[in-house]
């Protein structure tokens, strides 16, 4: 297919290690079509983690704002990015910026074309909750990144018709499944097909927590903002309870890095038997404990769409979601940062398997892992 779109220099701008895991197979689908010239730039508003998934996925940066310090916040960030992006567009000068999903790098980077009257292309688009402050800042993000951007690629009807509201024009807006699907396959193949990769997989698992094939684990991520305080404290409470009550069952937490997760958990959790704080895993680290798990308890986004492609229920930790397709499908379910809740829907997928078989089963609603294939073929016909 022979491109005589407009669209000739492309760039993909991302900060955090999510929107690095969406963007991957987006990045090699661009990069191995001959008609584009493609940049990428990060503003590594995370910075270990986002590392870790640009080397999985052999992702080299182009350009490398670096913004990430201790005790940053919104201000910072914001801040940081726009200024940082000033020097790389005018350097690149691209005709389309890709961002991705919800973040303040997202939104900051969205000003930042804008402000150059370049095009933007928002990936996951669409996605609402109709709080502001639920979840915070994402919802703003995502919302601003809406009215900036020229194209819209959403990964499901639902959103789609969250952007009609909006008086987004149909012709901009192109249903495509979400890329995290498209990756969750790349990244299952290189493991299949790469023994050195997966023996250091499981080396590095077992470096801090023993699998065997007979023991069930609940898989648990938690770290979202809005979650810090009263609710974390509810959290870890809850699965101190469910370890008690479920001697059999394994809980494993990579715990994440930021004080504010790591103080109430370790100070709740570190002396209970079967609960196993340990670090942050590495992106394919944590694909394969998924495939491993039970179930699922988490308050991430990503996994709300990954984790019924492996077949695995998930409870979600937070009190509304702008993924309602997997509750509709009944892949996921809301509990919130309920004590009471995180409990009894626990103790469900544990004892009755008819209601683990319901979730685990359940279609889901995120494609088919050729959204990036999608993107690209929109991106020619513009």
């Amino acid at each position: 297919m022979t491109n005589n779109s407009p669209i000739n220099k492309v760039m993909f701008a991302f900060g955090t290690r999510p929107e690095a895991i969406k963007m991957a197979p987006l990045i090699k689908t661009f990069q191995a079509d001959k008609d584009f010239v493609t940049k990428i730039c990060v503003t590594a508003q995370h910075r270990e983690m986002l590392d870790q998934v640009l080397n999985i996925f052999d992702i080299n940066p182009d350009y490398d704002l670096n913004i990430m310090k201790p005790g940053q916040d919104l201000f910072d960030v914001t801040a940081n990015v726009l200024s940082g992006m000033k020097h790389v567009l005018s350097d690149f000068n691209p005709d389309i910026v890709l961002v991705h999903g919800d973040t303040t790098t997202t939104s900051a980077c969205s000003l930042a074309a804008f402000y150059n009257k370049i095009k933007i292309g928002h990936i996951e688009a669409g996605l609402r909750t109709g709080d502001i402050y639920s979840p915070w800042p994402e919802e703003a993000n995502r919302k601003i990144t809406g009215v900036l951007a020229d194209y819209h690629f959403a990964p499901t009807t639902t959103s789609e018709n969250n952007l009609l509201k909006e008086n987004i024009n149909k012709k901009n807006i192109l249903v495509t499944g979400n890329t995290v699907i498209d990756a969750l396959y790349l990244m299952i193949e290189k493991i299949e097909n790469n023994p050195r990769l997966k023996s250091r997989i499981l080396e590095l698992i077992s470096s801090q927590y023993k699998l065997f094939d007979d023991k069930k684990i609940i898989l648990i991520s938690g770290h979202r903002r809005e979650n810090f305080g009263h609710g974390f404290r509810n959290i870890c409470n809850a699965l101190k309870t469910i370890a008690d009550n479920n001697p059999d069952f394994d809980i494993v937490y990579p715990v994440h890095f930021n004080p504010n997760v790591q103080k109430p958990v370790r100070k709740i959790l570190s002396n209970a038997k079967n609960i196993y704080l340990i670090e942050p895993l590495s992106y394919e680290c944590f694909i394969y404990m998924m495939s491993k798990s039970f179930f699922i308890i988490t308050d991430s986004g990503g996994i709300q769409e990954e984790a019924p492609s492996l077949g695995k229920p998930v409870l979600v930790m937070r009190d509304s979601s702008e993924r309602p397709e997997a509750i509709k499908a009944g892949t996921v379910k809301l509990v919130g940062t309920d004590y009471a809740k995180i409990i009894e829907e626990s103790q469900k997928l544990i004892d009755d398997e008819n209601e683990y078989n319901m979730m685990s089963k359940a279609y889901n609603p995120y494609g088919d892992g050729k959204a990036s294939l999608k993107v690209l073929n929109f991106v020619k016909s513009i």
